[in-house]
């Protein structure tokens, strides 16, 4: 397998461990010193170690029934990036729910994500999380 299906693999491999709540398979395959960029100006925006990022990501999902399920559209592999398009489907406690769209630029290195910005409809996101 090349490098580059190999990357595609490795953030398929991602995703679906985090659709499926397995927190912590996903952030194993994120390098140590892995940083995640939130885009826009919500309440969940900024950038985040892999550490704070774990954190976010099990506060998100306390709030939801299942967990949020992040699907694949479209990817493409160049060089050491994975740019992927995606949807994604959470019933929330409250009783919202959380369907948003998505791109992903994913960086690799050896195997692992090592950066990750993150671009969607930020004005759901507020509605959703506040």
């Amino acid at each position: 397998m090349d490098e580059l299906t190999e990357n595609k693999a490795t953030v398929c491999n991602f995703w679906e461990a985090f659709s499926e709540s397995r927190f912590d398979d996903a952030l194993g395959l994120l390098s140590d010193d892995a940083t995640w960029l939130v885009a826009g100006t919500t309440s969940i925006s900024g950038s985040y170690t892999k550490k704070e990022f774990g954190d976010l990501v099990a506060g998100v999902s306390e709030g939801s029934v299942n967990g949020i399920q992040v699907n694949p559209t479209i990817l493409t592999a160049e060089d050491n990036r994975v740019s992927m398009e995606a949807t994604s489907y959470g019933l929330m406690k409250d009783g919202k729910e959380y369907k948003n769209i998505y791109h992903f630029m994913h960086e690799l290195r050896d195997g692992q994500i090592t950066a990750v910005r993150e671009y969607m409809d930020t004005e759901h996101v507020t509605e959703t999380f506040g």
